[in-house]
């Protein structure tokens, strides 16, 4: 069965470059008129134009497609409200977001500025969160809505140098986690996207060149559009790199239960062994979850 998108409706932030600039073709080859976002700066965040956005609108034109550029700073409120407001203007609804705009401000811990730190949270963390609250009450309203965030390895496994952007990316998928719940009864979906692909942001990270050209956009690309489609999944953690993919959790192992006499640091450093275990681990849909595990147990103990 082939995946299409007529008479749908996508913004794609970060859309000038890279992975953004793939994932609003590849909508728009597939009938999607797209939103075409990128404040246009270099990859720290410095500087801007609408230019890029405008040459990959304009490159959706030219094949058939229908796509608008937009120069909407993700960031600024007032601007993602315009561009939300332009795509309602022109289409009358927004059916996809794909949060995908980010900077770069990499040093170790350290070194880095606390306005280097908040400049890489403020970009990708927030200005998601911005983003997805313009389009929330459309999706709401119109019963239907398709959201991606894009976190990255350095969100769920950490990378060397990278505290602020892994904190961000981190962050996305506690907010996937929250509106998934939120949006269930609206059938808006709400996915993460963690990628590793030769991008602008990648390229000066010292990954051997033969590794680069399998790290293709189009394959991330390909993720994301089955994330958005109709019959996507929800909170559902994509992990792609070159053609590989897998779903990525947040687990709990099975743990132990305490008494509350032996509620004491030396007892959990004795039962640490078990209470690390990775024999017996849990998948859980919301954050009761845990607490219904620990109360069974405690239970088990009383009785």
């Amino acid at each position: 069965m082939s995946i299409k998108y007529e008479g749908k409706v996508a913004i794609v932030t970060g859309a000038g470059n890279g992975l953004g600039k793939s994932h609003a073709i590849a909508l728009a080859a597939r009938g999607c008129k797209v939103v075409v976002n990128d404040l246009g700066g270099a990859v720290d965040g410095s500087g801007g134009s609408v230019s890029a956005a405008e040459e990959v609108a304009s490159h959706i034109n030219a094949s058939g497609g229908e796509a608008i550029a937009d120069g909407a700073n993700v960031t600024k409120p007032d601007e993602v409200g315009a561009m939300v407001a332009a795509a309602m203007e022109k289409w009358g609804h927004v059916d996809i977001l794909v949060n995908n705009a980010g900077i770069l401000r990499d040093k170790t811990f350290y070194k880095m500025t606390l306005e280097d730190f908040k400049a890489v949270i403020d970009v990708h963390l927030i200005g998601s969160a911005t983003c997805t609250h313009a389009v929330w009450p459309v999706m709401r309203d119109q019963n239907y809505g398709r959201v991606i965030f894009t976190s990255s390895p350095s969100g769920l496994h950490g990378i060397f140098g990278q505290a602020n952007y892994g904190a961000a990316k981190a962050g996305l998928i506690g907010l996937m986690n929250a509106l998934h719940l939120e949006g269930a009864k609206y059938s808006i979906k709400v996915n993460v996207l963690s990628p590793s692909a030769r991008t602008r942001m990648t390229e000066d990270l010292g990954i051997p060149e033969p590794i680069l050209e399998q790290l293709t956009p189009d394959a991330i690309t390909a993720a994301m559009l089955y994330l958005v489609s109709d019959d996507a999944p929800s909170r559902a953690i994509v992990s792609c790199a070159g053609g590989g993919y897998a779903l990525a959790h947040m687990v709990e192992t099975d743990g132990v239960y305490l008494s509350p006499d032996n509620q004491t640091p030396e007892e959990i450093a004795k039962q640490w062994g078990a209470i690390s275990s990775k024999e017996n681990v849990h998948y859980y849909d919301n954050s009761s979850g845990p607490i219904a595990n620990f109360m069974a147990k405690a239970q088990g103990q009383k009785n």
